[in-house]
């Protein structure tokens, strides 16, 4: 177990993005009803993440970890999770593809309800309120009632992580992401896409295979792995009395381990190497993500894998760089050449969502040119200095939502206000996230020819 470290030994440092709550009594009632709940995930499930995410930081993987900017309680329902899971396993497949390696599957569900702000307040005209932080703390509609934190609502984001955890282990392991039916994993609504075409082509190839394997006798009945997936949960670990709350310890090994999440990450703002999020972070044996942003130095870095990760355990720490399609040229290598120097063995990947994020119209938008560059930067750096690009985060939907610009549909400024449902960030959809997985799978296609041609000489 980390040194001197306690479940709640957090609450000995100082701590950003905390909720005001106004009852601490009724907050640490709910907490200790928390603490009574059965686990949402298990350490055995935990430890496999680890293990495949240690094969991605050696080279031999990739990791596309997606979903909601923060869930809500108003769209939760099996539909939504269903279309989500299935746009996530057609960019997988797409990807696995590409990188001719196994995709490892992360979500951002089933907990990702808590949101890091800007500003504590938020002003419409003349009236100030507390800022939205996501569902598990307060109300998105403005005003004074719902911008209370309510502690209550950690009790609702429990239940709600519970139900999507039992239908996403149902569609994984039950037959819904079965090959066989690659097919009908088509969104209905991008039928009439520019990409469609090219998804059938990659389906056909996949059917294809499975016709050939089924000849010489391997079938998804007697081959398990045809028919079922792994499919993992992470979030943004912010509000740490929740997470205590769910902290346990595993009855086979003794270790602690969060379980409100398989695996969960640090936000860039509150990444203080002396403040309460490393802290409790540091303690719990669950894969970790790390957001690096362009204010995070070569040896701030090094200080943060030292402490979150001091046993330089593959598979233990994903950096998660989020620096802008202008910024990763100048960010990157540096952070890259420091981590090498002193090898520490880490997954590399690109978040090209948070750093992109533009106004237009009124509405917080990401245009999909600049998602794409900063992926294709990120890259292309990575080949430059010899290393591997390990994974994608991305901040996505399965619903047919005007979020995002650009991409094959051509989505403009005038089309955001059509279907804007987000509760905090602009999302890519269904469409333009399978869109990103092709043109993903063709860069890293070309990356693999090259290397083959310098290798054959």
């Amino acid at each position: 177990m980390a040194q001197n470290w306690t479940p709640t030994s957090w609450r000995q440092k100082p701590i950003q993005q905390v909720p005001d709550y106004p009852d601490l009594a009724a907050l640490a009632a709910t907490e200790e009803r928390l603490a009574k709940f059965p686990p949402l995930v298990f350490a055995g499930e935990a430890r496999r993440l680890k293990s495949a995410l240690a094969n991605v930081a050696e080279g031999k993987g990739f990791l596309l970890q997606g979903g909601d900017c923060a869930e809500s309680f108003a769209e939760h329902g099996a539909d939504t999770i269903r279309d989500f899971f299935r746009a996530f396993l057609q960019m997988a497949v797409v990807l696995t593809f590409g990188a001719q390696q196994p995709v490892v599957k992360v979500g951002r569900i089933a907990g990702q309800f808590a949101k890091p702000r800007s500003s504590n307040i938020e002003k419409q005209g003349d009236v100030s309120l507390p800022s939205y932080r996501g569902d598990i703390i307060n109300g998105i509609e403005f005003t004074e009632d719902a911008r209370i934190p309510n502690p209550e609502r950690q009790l609702m984001a429990y239940r709600q992580s519970a139900a999507t955890l039992n239908l996403l282990r149902a569609f994984a392991m039950g037959g819904y992401a079965n090959l066989d039916n690659v097919h009908q994993w088509m969104l209905g609504f991008i039928k009439d896409s520019p990409q469609a075409e090219r998804y059938r082509k990659l389906a056909d190839r996949i059917s294809e295979t499975m016709d050939f394997m089924k000849a010489i006798g391997i079938t998804s009945e007697n081959h398990p792995n045809l028919r079922e997936t792994d499919f993992f949960t992470s979030h943004e670990a912010l509000l740490l009395g929740y997470e205590q709350a769910l902290t346990r310890v595993d009855s086979t090994s003794g270790d602690w381990y969060a379980t409100s999440g398989h695996m969960i990450w640090i936000g860039d703002r509150t990444r203080q190497p002396d403040h309460a999020h490393i802290e409790y972070c540091r303690g719990i044996k669950n894969p970790l993500g790390l957001k690096c942003g362009p204010s995070l130095t070569g040896d701030g870095l090094l200080e943060l894998i030292d402490l979150l990760n001091p046993q330089n355990e593959a598979g233990r720490l994903t950096l998660i760089c989020r620096f802008g399609h202008d910024k990763v040229a100048e960010n990157l290598p540096r952070l890259i050449r420091a981590v090498e120097r002193e090898g520490k063995k880490v997954v590399w990947s690109c978040d090209p969502m948070h750093g992109n994020t533009i106004t237009l119209n009124n509405y917080k938008t990401r245009p999909f040119e600049r998602i794409l560059s900063e992926v294709e930067s990120f890259f292309q750096i990575h080949r430059s200095e010899g290393t591997h690009p390990g994974g994608i985060h991305v901040e996505m939907t399965g619903n047919d939502v005007t979020e995002c610009t650009g991409g094959a549909r051509a989505l403009s400024g005038d089309d955001l206000a059509d279907r804007y449902h987000t509760h905090c960030d602009p999302r890519l959809n269904a469409d333009q996230a399978l869109e990103l997985a092709f043109l993903l799978a063709e860069r890293m296609k070309g990356g693999r020819d090259e290397k083959r041609m310098v290798v054959n000489g």
